[in-house]
């Protein structure tokens, strides 16, 4: 998505957002940090081998595509994104890997989860057979420990900036190549792009 916007305004936009950003992905959440140095986070190779990984700890975030209740525990079913290295959010816009079935032991409201991304930690039980649509799927089931669900959040990407390129303050304006690139007082002339992460 594209826009037009005031170069002074989305510049402190921007720099919120920035701080914003910065502060959100420093480390990973303590709920999701699990109690090993390195959960399993390679969903294809558990799929592939369950009996290798039953006991031991998982870490996986996606979106949540439904939610079912029972007694005493509910069910996420989660569409896999591989993790950040660095918050081990869903990296947004990367296709799915798979999927899941995150068992928590308590009752969740399904409109605080449905369509929301969330990374989960536990231990890896086995493989539950279920369904996509009508075809036969093979869910790898975590017993979650830990969860962080994370909120969508947008900044503004700027335009390349030419502080003082075109500006009256610049020399040999406005004879400088680079006069026409830029607007008056060096702000530039552009489209800013707005992009979307996710945050705690």
């Amino acid at each position: 998505m594209k826009i037009k916007l005031n170069y002074q305004v989305a510049t402190k936009v921007a720099l919120l957002a920035g701080v914003v950003f910065l502060t959100g992905c420093v480390s990973i959440p303590a709920s999701i940090k699990g109690t090993t140095p390195t959960p399993v986070e390679n969903l294809s190779a558990v799929r592939e081998a369950p009996e290798l990984y039953i006991g031991q700890e998982g870490r996986f975030g996606g979106k949540v595509i439904s939610v079912l209740n029972s007694n005493n525990q509910t069910r996420l079913e989660i569409a896999v994104m591989p993790l950040s290295k660095y918050d081990a959010a869903p990296r947004l816009n990367t296709p799915s890997v798979g999927r899941i079935y995150a068992y928590i032991g308590r009752f969740l409201e399904p409109s605080d989860f449905n369509g929301r991304y969330i990374t989960v930690v536990g231990t890896i039980t086995g493989i539950e057979l279920g369904k996509i649509d009508l075809v036969s799927y093979q869910y790898v089931k975590i017993s979650v420990s830990g969860y962080q669900r994370w909120n969508q959040m947008q900044s503004v990407v700027l335009p390349p900036s030419g502080w003082g390129y075109g500006s009256p303050w610049y020399p040999n304006y406005p004879n400088s190549p680079y006069y026409w690139n830029w607007g008056p007082w060096g702000y530039p002339v552009g489209e800013a792009e707005i992009r979307t992460y996710l945050t705690e």
